[in-house]
């Protein structure tokens, strides 16, 4: 399965997705793109998920228009070792046959 996380992630959280194809935003060389041309892009580039720390994406974005799987990560802090905590969430999402079109809201708030 082919992964992007979002450039507001830590890049560490790559290795935490071995078994998947996966490529930072900087990778890609996409910093600083907008939320609506990135989804496009990684649609183009045959993406199949978005992980990010960015909670408004949910309601900035059309998910009639990008079908594409977006993981919104909510913890009190963006760093490795917080976020590192909501990877197995991930992994059992992206286990399940089809993804989820769209946002889903993964969090560990304690």
């Amino acid at each position: 399965m082919k992964l992007l996380p979002d450039e507001n992630l830590p890049k560490r959280l790559k290795v935490d997705f071995a078994p998947h194809e996966i490529y930072t935003v900087r990778d890609k060389g996409w910093n600083g793109i907008k939320n609506g041309l990135l989804l496009k892009l990684m649609l183009e580039n045959q993406f199949e998920a978005l992980i990010t720390f960015g909670k408004n994406l949910q309601n900035q974005q059309s998910f009639q228009k990008h079908f594409i799987a977006v993981y919104v990560l909510t913890a009190f802090y963006n760093i490795n070792i917080k976020v590192k905590k909501l990877v197995p969430q991930i992994h059992a999402y992206l286990l399940k046959k089809t993804l989820p079109e769209g946002p889903v809201i993964i969090s560990n708030l304690y």
